[in-house]
């Protein structure tokens, strides 16, 4: 039993590995692509699975501000009374330490 363990583990090291030196191997090829820039890299990444999507009017980018403004403020609606209830909780009374 312990050598077919020893045996499959080695087969998941070797696999995992190969898979490390073959995203590496896609990565920096990726960044030599694009002339070394991360930020242009991701910025690719994002808009080919449809994180972001270009702005091309006015209105457009009026309505994503809105919407993240929305999100920050039901962000805060949320994390305000929270914080109050933490800063206004009783502290319990501790003997003091001679």
């Amino acid at each position: 039993m312990k050598q077919s363990f020893s045996t499959t583990s080695k087969i998941l090291l070797a696999t995992g590995g190969i898979l490390c030196i073959w995203v590496g191997a896609a990565v920096i090829n990726a960044l030599s692509y694009m002339n070394w820039s991360v930020s242009e890299l991701a910025r690719q990444y994002m808009t080919a699975t449809g994180m972001i999507k270009p702005l091309h009017t006015l209105v457009d980018f009026y309505t994503h501000i809105k919407g993240i403004e929305y999100l920050i403020c039901v962000a805060f609606f949320v994390a305000f009374p929270v914080f109050y209830c933490y800063l206004n909780k009783e502290q319990k009374k501790r003997p003091a330490l001679h």
